[in-house]
């Protein structure tokens, strides 16, 4: 090589080493946090609305319910732009655990309670009062601790398998998830457009279903997770139609339409628990195969 040939560094690939792929501008791992942020805003929002709501204004009532629900959506979004975007991370997903507790635990719990007891009017009897008031402030509790409990199993577990297996290949929760339970309490209380409870039958009516609820989050019985929905496939088209049909039905028949959701999704599994243990306790009966030989074999 003579001394006046430029010195040429050999590239990546002679070398033998791959390129180093590019890094993600910083602005990538904020956006999944973003939608975190704005869980949480609804939550706090939430119980701020729940502590403001009163027989007079029952709108507050309802105003809590609805940032709960939107809130749903942002959760579910927050997981796929971090999956789409490579994004993810323990910050990230310690961060989204936090949010759900404060919004769909915390929040649904203060709502349940305020909504369904502390509006109790002051003419009933004030030992029944008191003694309602006290049995709503308890099941509330229970159903702000077993979502905190559900969190706490899905963050530790690795494939959970539920006690009633569905079809194979298919993905389910184990125990109902927190945004689905909370869905069910501000679904009861949008349905009622806010307005509290005043007799106390429908306040019992009311904490058994929120203490249900709670129980529902930590059983191992299976509810449908709707990941194989796939937007990003080849023809997604029929899930975009059943998206704008389903925010047409939102807008405009919110009450009924959220209401109903709720309870099939609640029964849905529910009925598969008590179908499973059926067949389990009562399989069908075995038919002897008939013989080739005649029936003087």
């Amino acid at each position: 090589m003579s001394e006046s040939q430029p010195f040429l560094r050999p590239s990546a690939q002679f070398r033998g080493h791959a390129p180093r792929p590019r890094r993600r501008p910083r602005g990538m791992f904020i956006l999944p946090s973003l939608f975190t942020a704005v869980n949480i805003a609804a939550g706090f929002f939430a119980i701020t609305q729940s502590l403001e709501g009163s027989a007079l204004e029952p709108h507050h009532f309802d105003y809590a319910a609805i940032a709960i629900g939107l809130a749903i959506p942002f959760d579910a979004l927050d997981g796929r732009i971090a999956r789409l975007t490579n994004t993810e991370s323990d910050f990230g997903r310690e961060l989204d655990s936090l949010a759900d507790v404060i919004t769909f635990g915390v929040a649904p719990s203060i709502l349940a309670f305020a909504w369904g007891f502390r509006m109790l009017p002051p003419a009933m009897p004030h030992e029944l009062r008191l003694k309602l008031v006290q049995f709503g402030a308890f099941v509330c509790f229970l159903f702000l601790l077993c979502g905190a409990s559900r969190l706490a199993r899905f963050n530790i577990s690795v494939n959970p398998i539920p006690k009633n297996p569905g079809r194979p290949g298919r993905k389910y929760f184990v125990g109902m998830p927190i945004p689905a339970a909370a869905g069910i309490v501000v679904a009861v209380v949008h349905g009622f457009i806010g307005l509290p409870i005043f007799t106390w039958w429908l306040a019992v009516i009311w904490g058994l279903l929120v203490g249900f609820i709670g129980f529902l989050m930590v059983s191992t019985w299976r509810f449908w997770s709707g990941k194989e929905i796939n937007l990003t496939g080849r023809q997604p088209f029929r899930w975009i139609v059943l998206l704008g049909v389903s925010i047409y039905l939102l807008i405009f028949f919110s009450r009924e339409i959220l209401l109903v959701l709720a309870l099939v999704y609640l029964f849905s599994g529910v009925i598969a628990r008590l179908a499973y243990s059926w067949r389990r306790h009562h399989p069908p009966a075995i038919q002897p195969r008939p013989s080739s030989q005649g029936p003087f074999a």
